[in-house]
Formats: C-alpha cells, sequence, structure tokens
C-alpha cells in the first residue's frame, strides 16, 4: 500500500492538471480524508471535516467537485477559469440541480472545452452549481438555445 503523503501528492496533482498550478495544495491541505473503492482499492471521495470536497471520476481519472470543492477551487485561483456566469432569473433553477440552457449564459470562459469541469456563478459572483460542459465556452456565448451545462449539483439541493 501506498504512503498518505503519496496518495496527497498524487490527487493534488489530479487537481493542479485539471484546475491549474497550485489549486491542488488549496484544495486539499494534508488532513483530508482519503476514501477507496472497496471493491477497486482505487481512489474514489476526497473529504474534509466530514465534508465532501471532491470525487475521482474512475473512466476519466478527474475530480468531480461539490459546491464547498468549487468554493474552496475558486477562491484559490488567481486567474478565474472554468466558470460559466448565467442570468438572475435562472439562479433559482439552477441552484435546484437544472441545467443551465444557453440562453441563460450571461459569459464564460473562453478555454471552456466540452465535458470539462465548470462552475457556474450568478452575475454577482456567487456559486450556484458545479456541472459538467456540453459546449465550449465561447458556443455558450454564441447559441440562443440548448443545454450548455449538465448540472451535477445545486447549491440548494440536499
Amino acid at each position: 500500500m501506498f504512503s498518505k503523503e503519496f496518495i496527497l501528492e498524487r490527487i493534488r496533482k489530479i487537481a493542479d492538471y485539471q484546475f491549474g498550478r497550485g489549486i491542488g495544495e488549496n484544495l486539499f491541505p494534508d488532513d483530508v480524508e482519503i476514501i477507496f473503492s472497496k471493491r477497486t482499492g482505487r481512489i474514489r471521495h476526497i473529504y474534509l471535516n466530514s465534508v465532501l470536497l471532491a470525487t475521482l471520476n474512475p473512466v476519466t481519472g478527474l475530480f468531480s467537485l461539490t459546491i464547498e470543492g468549487a468554493r474552496r477551487v475558486f477562491s484559490s485561483m488567481s486567474a478565474k477559469r472554468l466558470w460559466v456566469k448565467i442570468s438572475s432569473d435562472a439562479v433559482q433553477f439552477v441552484e435546484r440541480g437544472g441545467d443551465v440552457f444557453a440562453k441563460h449564459v450571461i459569459d464564460s470562459d473562453d478555454e471552456i472545452r466540452p465535458g470539462e469541469e465548470v462552475i457556474i456563478i450568478s452575475d454577482c459572483g456567487e456559486i450556484v452549481a458545479v456541472g459538467r460542459a456540453v459546449l465550449s465556452g465561447t458556443e455558450m456565448r454564441a447559441f440562443k438555445r440548448g443545454v450548455a451545462v449538465k448540472v451535477r449539483r445545486g447549491r440548494s439541493e440536499k
């Protein structure tokens, strides 16, 4: 079995690759609890003070964030990236877990590619939800129909 330091370094490197250099250390401090799959023995969930921060997707090898994980990632980014800003009339729908439609996207990061983990923010900058991009950042602003982001979790979901 590997040491906790080795595993912690590994998950931090994955976070640095996915969200940007230096994010891994802020997202996963030394006192995180790492849960492994009973069946495969692979890294599954990462908790901090009994709060789930992220789940490691075994297919892609990348993290799926929770709202708390998104807060930690977004606050530690010097240059904000992987964000989608939505109109105020869509916030209530999206924070309950509804998908983000292209017509509600006010602005988005140009570097978003389809399939990437994104953080959905309101027009005043609050984190509303997390999900997976269906369109690129440029397409989200250009299109007026269709789903832009498949929301995984909204902030007011149980």
